[in-house]
């Protein structure tokens, strides 16, 4: 099989609250996202997504996917899209860094494997543990009452994890933190969020003002070295995110006992290969995992749904539903969120099938 055409769309997907808000001021309304689109001459097609969370959060942004896409992207054609380990050597090889521009491909490629082979994605990645994988929900960044408002509506949707967005003034996100661990019930898990919004004398008040209450503290720093620091003082549960972008400081981080859990974002890795590897180191080191992406629509989800799934139940602290926050769907077969939770196709790839209509055009055309 050889891949003979290489597409990407760009889509615009609102927010149903419209805007979602984290530390330092950063707001998104609508997101830009890319859906790849990888053809072959045995009639097989494969999707993928991209869509990074602005571009003041990773280093990615949206026209960036496209721009690394169309520089990479003839390099691929001719080559066979299921054997994906070469096909990662080849983008590596080809483009230095990028791993977001990388991550679409990817799973495209993944898709098409699928497809080829006849067995959903989760299958071909370890296969599938449990019924379904529990989500979060992420809480946009506002006054304390507003945000124990919104836990309290999303308790309502079956959701039993939430992910509060903070990272500002020390003693507004102290009070943040307290109104909404006030209304938690048994069972309920609460993660405080910096997304690297604080400065360590900052987080360092943070933690001991909530010293008392039960929650996760998220990427408090910018740094993985000032991150570590809060870690060491605090026995609050620690999880990191934008300081964990490979094995190296998967590695680094487990041997310095900087984490309980590691938050694993697909475009962040550079797809479905690389952060399977990280997400299997994780289960040998014995480190929870957060399975999921910077944001997405309905092809991202899927792609984290199949991931999610074929991690062994024990390991899996949560993951996301992305295209549930954003009003535009852009494909049939995703997963939907039922009661809190979700759960990958069982039918062949990812189960999806792109809506064209909604697609529109392509930005990238290359055969």
């Amino acid at each position: 099989m050889k891949i003979t055409r290489i597409a990407a769309y760009r889509v615009d997907l609102p927010l149903n609250e419209g805007s979602y808000r984290w530390s330092g001021g950063k707001s998104v309304d609508v997101f830009d996202s890319t859906i790849v689109r990888v053809e072959t001459d045995a009639g097989i097609v494969g999707h993928g997504e991209v869509c990074p969370l602005g571009p003041f959060y990773l280093p990615a942004y949206a026209e960036g996917v496209r721009a690394g896409l169309a520089e990479l992207g003839p390099h691929l054609l001719g080559e066979d899209p299921t054997q994906l380990d070469r096909l990662n050597r080849i983008m590596d090889a080809a483009l230095k860094g990028h791993p977001y521009v990388k991550s679409g491909l990817d799973i495209a490629c993944w898709d098409i494997l699928g497809q080829a082979a006849g067995l959903p994605v989760c299958t071909l990645l370890g296969g599938r543990y449990g019924e379904g994988v529990t989500l979060y929900r992420a809480i946009s960044q506002a006054e304390p009452d507003a945000m124990a408002e919104s836990v309290a509506g999303y308790r309502g949707q079956g959701y039993r994890r939430f992910q509060l967005k903070v990272g500002g003034a020390p003693d507004l996100d102290v009070a943040r933190i307290r109104a909404v661990a006030a209304l938690l019930g048994p069972g309920e898990v609460l993660v405080a969020d910096a997304n690297t919004g604080w400065l360590m004398h900052e987080a360092a008040r943070v933690v001991r003002g909530v010293g008392d209450v039960d929650v996760y503290i998220e990427q408090p720093c910018l740094g993985y070295q000032e991150c570590l620091s809060i870690r060491r003082r605090t026995d609050h549960p620690f999880v990191l995110d934008e300081s964990v972008d490979g094995l190296d400081m998967l590695l680094r981080g487990n041997a310095d006992g900087a984490m309980d859990v590691v938050n694993l974002k697909l475009s962040k890795l550079g797809g479905l290969t690389k952060t399977r590897q990280a997400r299997d180191l994780c289960v040998t080191l014995g480190v929870a995992m957060t399975l999921e992406d910077s944001w997405g629509g309905d092809i991202a989800t899927a792609a984290i749904a199949h991931l999610a799934h074929s991690t062994p139940e024990e390991f899996r602290f949560t993951a996301t539903d992305f295209n549930s926050y954003v009003t535009v769907s852009t494909a049939e077969g995703a997963p939907r969120r039922v009661d809190g939770r979700m759960a990958a196709s069982t039918a062949p790839g990812l189960g999806i099938t792109p809506r064209m209509d909604v697609l529109g055009a392509p930005k990238v055309d290359l055969s």
